[in-house]
């Protein structure tokens, strides 16, 4: 079975010829594998957009930062069921406003740790790049 024809609007029947160094052909390669488009496509856009924007998506795997992440996650589950007790006509307690202020303080305390670590590992990250058109 053939592959169906493009429309007329949609099909690239002009062709351009370029001659390239070793060094530019590569150049060219690499920054296209970079933005993880074909080289038709990368060259495409530079000429009628000027430029292709690749954007930086930091990732940082930190096992002290996961356990932060689960003791927020933790935290936040608290916080759910002491609102769903409310929210139900539950009644306000001495004991209830005690774990509510527990809550409050835990995050509080997360919170500077994770500023502290942050500044721990500002320079220390791994960059991905992600392409953006």
């Amino acid at each position: 079975m053939a592959r169906p024809k493009k429309e007329k609007e949609l099909a690239r029947s002009h062709h351009i010829t370029l001659r390239l160094t070793e060094t530019q052909y590569q150049t060219i390669t690499d920054a296209a594998n970079e933005a993880k488009l074909s080289r038709s496509d990368y060259i495409r856009q530079q000429l009628l957009k000027g430029k292709v924007i690749v954007t930086y998506d930091f990732r940082v795997d930190i096992p002290e930062l996961q356990k932060l992440t689960s003791e927020y996650h933790n935290i936040g589950n608290n916080l759910n069921q002491i609102a769903k007790y409310f929210n139900t006509g539950g009644i306000h307690s001495q004991e209830i406003r005690q774990r509510i202020n527990q809550c409050v303080s835990e995050l509080f305390d997360l919170r500077k740790e994770v500023l502290k670590m942050a500044g721990d590992f500002h320079s220390n990250t791994k960059a991905y790049r992600k392409q953006k058109c």
